[in-house]
């Protein structure tokens, strides 16, 4: 008799809502620090940090929901490297088509300068959510859209 055991680690609404709180209070932190760094005032930096944590957090659920969902129907399970790489590069570049022109807005620059802007923080962020995903993983254990079928008898 061939079955599914059931899913181990951290699974359902909570694996999102402790991923995305988790995710986004480190992001807040860096971000902040990011735009100081290239010459941005603390206020305006936090409150950019912040709204842009906002539309990350409600981009987050919904993309990921998306990605667990066509993940869910491959024949292969698990998350490779070339998995893991897609799923950054689909967070991060939605995120920056909402985020350019409301950084230029903000910061009162030019869509080219928030275009830099934005890519200065793509690079880091691109690192970090492949790091943090691949941690969080390895803490709360795999999704069940990315587990292996296991057969018991």
């Amino acid at each position: 008799m061939n079955a599914t055991s059931a899913p181990q680690g951290l699974q359902g609404p909570w694996r999102r809502v402790i991923f995305v709180v988790l995710y986004e209070l480190i992001a807040i932190l860096a971000s902040s620090l990011l735009f100081m760094a290239i010459g941005q005032q603390a206020l305006e930096s936090g409150v950019m940090s912040v709204v842009a944590s906002t539309l990350a957090i409600v981009w987050n659920v919904t993309f990921n929901h998306l990605f667990e969902r066509w993940e869910a129907r491959q024949s292969v399970r698990g998350r490779s490297m070339r998995r893991r790489v897609v799923h950054a590069l689909g967070f991060e570049g939605g995120l920056a088509l909402a985020l350019i022109p409301l950084m230029a807005w903000w910061f009162g620059v030019g869509l080219w300068q928030a275009t830099l802007m934005e890519a200065g923080l793509l690079l880091f962020f691109l690192v970090y959510t492949y790091a943090f995903n691949w941690a969080f993983d390895r803490i709360f254990g795999l999704p069940a859209s990315a587990q292996a079928l296991q057969a018991s008898a």
